[in-house]
């Protein structure tokens, strides 16, 4: 059978599927969703395609297939155990040159059906010729993982507007140039991070602007997760590829910087305790900055942006200078390390509470609010506690917690380089100095991380853990 790559318009047009078994009901939820009138002929019928008869959803003729059932479809579905049947089907529907598909016999198709991505209205279909289904499938869920659920909302805005675009530039040429500059700018990101409307706006001023207006640009602020490149969300990954410049952390992971677009301009802003590359609020600065000269700037950090990543300072400097920018969430430490170390946050025996600390204030101080941490049945994670770990552990054994409290520091979590120490919260602070644990590194504390000896999972190849 030769392919061709033909999408055929089956909305309301009678469609026949022989056979009433889990086969056929998958067949016959694709033709509803290509909105066909669906008409079912088998003995009996599946329970979800009896669920679909109650909802009216198709129509079911209770009886054996014979050649004269097959008048006025539009396309036939042979999707019977009886090869017999399925061959009888095949041949009437060529006599009367209707199209059939004979599920798992491609020799007796007239036509094969595709895995399908639907997109709609954008919509895209693989086939391997009824030779491997399988293969089919697979080759979709690659493609899934790489086309965002919004491109159809895409293809739906630019519809809206085709007719503007047609009246604004005379020949095909200047018009597929239009959209070649709409699809690789600021448009698209609008509608994938739901902005639809912001989005319709955009493309309204893109038709009214002069041929010489400036470029605009825009700021994602990104998570880059804990540092397993693994972690990173589709939409941070399709971010990182596009972006024209990087603004990076200390706690981006070399791993996670290598995913970012090979010809992007890298700077970096990292920042560790006392030692600032940039003051947060030159940081700021920059990303209007370069957002304001046109160019798409990824604010990559490690975790999440918005757990003590700064990010809501930096979006209120965008927010002043009037910059379009998106927020993309990422796996922040607390979550990521502590899964990689095998200690749960909460758990029913031991912790219904989770409080996250960070290990230094905007002034240096470590004066936390120690009778909240102190509280029983919760877990504490302090983030950059490293260096107060010593004053941190005896605040909290001053306040209440037992000097047996579970405690536990993991350096470089989720990477190949985790380090795990375990001890108790009066041993703590010097166990991690004999292992010399150094940033990035989380602090654990809580009856939780005594579970690590049963749920730890993660062995990473320098794994010294304690």
């Amino acid at each position: 059978m030769q392919a061709l790559p033909i999408f055929f318009n089956i909305a309301q047009r009678l469609c026949l599927v022989i056979g009433g078994g889990d086969v056929a009901t998958r067949k016959v939820i694709m033709l509803r969703k290509a909105q066909g009138r669906v008409v079912v002929i088998a003995p009996e019928l599946s329970t979800e395609l009896h669920e679909m008869l109650a909802q009216n959803e198709i129509e079911y003729v209770k009886t054996c297939f014979a050649p004269e059932q097959l008048t006025g479809a539009c396309l036939v579905i042979a999707a019977t155990n009886d090869e017999a049947v399925n061959e009888a089907v095949s041949l009437a529907a060529k006599r009367l040159n209707i199209p059939v598909n004979v599920v798992d016999a491609p020799a007796l198709c007239t036509f094969t059906m595709g895995s399908i991505i639907d997109r709609s209205p954008v919509v895209i279909a693989i086939s391997s010729e009824g030779n491997a289904p399988v293969l089919a499938r697979h080759i979709r869920s690659k493609i899934e993982t790489m086309l965002p659920a919004a491109y159809g909302r895409i293809a739906a805005i630019a519809g809206e507007f085709r007719d503007q675009v047609k009246a604004r530039f005379a020949t095909t040429q200047s018009r597929r140039r239009f959209w070649e500059d709409v699809l690789n700018g600021p448009l698209v990101e609008r509608v994938l991070s739901g902005q639809e409307q912001a989005a319709r706006e955009l493309l309204g001023e893109l038709l009214t602007q002069s041929d010489d207006a400036p470029p605009r640009g825009e700021v994602y602020l990104v998570g880059g997760g804990p540092g397993d490149p693994d972690l990173l969300t589709f939409r941070a990954l399709r971010l990182m590829q596009q972006c024209d410049v990087c603004v990076y952390d200390k706690l981006v992971s070399k791993e996670v910087m290598e995913l970012v677009r090979r010809d992007a301009e890298l700077i970096y802003v990292g920042k560790s305790r006392d030692q600032h590359t940039l003051p947060q609020e030159e940081i700021n600065a920059l990303l209007a900055r370069l957002a304001l000269e046109g160019k798409r700037v990824l604010r990559l950090k490690g975790g999440d942006p918005f757990i003590f990543g700064r990010g809501g300072e930096e979006i209120e400097t965008l927010m002043q200078h009037g910059v379009p920018f998106q927020v993309v969430p990422g796996i922040t430490a607390a979550n990521g390390v502590s899964s990689y170390a095998g200690i749960p946050l909460t758990h029913r025996d031991y912790a219904q509470a989770c409080l996250f600390i960070t290990g230094h204030l905007k002034d240096g101080t470590i004066d936390l609010d120690w009778q909240a941490m102190a509280r029983p049945r919760q877990t504490v994670v302090i983030y950059m506690g490293l260096v107060g770990l010593e004053q941190i552990c005896a605040q909290l054994i001053a306040h209440g917690v037992s000097t047996d409290m579970p405690a536990a520091v993991i350096q470089q979590g989720t990477t190949q380089k985790q380090r795990v120490v375990e001890s108790t919260l009066a041993h703590l602070a010097s166990d991690v100095a004999k292992a010399g644990l150094k940033p990035p590194s989380l602090t654990i504390i809580g009856e939780v991380v005594q579970l690590r000896s049963r749920l730890n999972w993660f062995t990473p190849s320098g794994d010294a853990a304690g």
